[in-house]
């Protein structure tokens, strides 16, 4: 099972690192999906890179499992919000891409199921070994 959780914590981290990455690659991109589906509009362009620093600082505690409850709960309720807040486009799967924002709920679900067994999810985690040094 260790491996297993491991796996999941990888692959969100990707997955997660490609978001915030594009916070300041495209921060054009940021503002955009701010204002359709977040209801902010005129967001600037700094806020991209500060949403972009704060997610690549809890990815990086969140790929090395520091502070479990606080990471890997953040990355759960702002991808849930974030995944509830497309609630129309995932309703209608047929309509242009929208298809692609299904993908939203098993990685929700993921996210769910790792917060849950974070106790567990121990492999090649930092935290596990401060507690092995004390």
């Amino acid at each position: 099972m260790k491996l297993a959780l491991f796996i999941l914590r990888l692959t969100l981290t990707i997955f997660f690192a490609l978001w915030a990455a594009e916070k300041f690659i495209k921060p054009e991109t940021t503002v955009k999906i701010w204002d359709a589906f977040y209801l902010v509009g005129n967001l600037p362009l700094e806020a991209s890179y500060a949403i972009g620093v704060i997610q690549s600082i809890v990815i990086v505690l969140f790929f090395f499992g520091i502070l479990k409850f606080w990471t890997y709960g953040f990355l759960m309720v702002t991808h849930g919000l974030s995944t509830f807040s497309t609630y129309e486009r995932i309703f209608d799967p047929f309509s242009g891409s929208n298809h692609l924002f299904l993908a939203a709920i098993p990685v929700l679900g993921a996210l769910i199921a790792l917060f849950m067994l974070r106790h567990e999810d121990t492999m090649l985690t930092l935290s596990s070994k401060i507690r092995a040094l004390r």
